[in-house]
């Protein structure tokens, strides 16, 4: 799930992304061209069971992102603005900011 958040003033959205998982998982990383898809965005687990992370990106621009648990398996959005090819065979997550 994606929320994003107003304008802020250095031309930057907020934008939370939040995963529910149907299973047990010790690791949840946001991988994606605002990190040059390193796993350097570790997301929080939350008392609900769901995993998550905040970030300002820069706005009027796309992002492909996709999640990746514990270093195996890769996750889309299922609310991700679009989705595009990413050369794999599969989809990346996009968000619009």
């Amino acid at each position: 799930m994606l929320t994003k958040g107003n304008v802020e003033r250095d031309n930057t959205v907020r934008v939370t992304f939040v995963v529910s998982l149907d299973s047990e998982a010790n690791t949840v990383h946001l991988l994606g061209e605002f990190n040059t898809w390193q796993m350097s965005h570790s997301l929080q687990h939350q008392p609900d069971n769901t995993w998550q992370i905040t970030l300002n990106l820069e706005t009027h621009r796309e992002y492909q992102f996709r999640y990746l648990v514990d270093g195996e398996n890769w996750l889309n959005d299922a609310q991700a603005d679009h989705y595009a090819p990413n050369g794999y065979g599969e989809e990346n997550s996009v968000v619009v900011t």
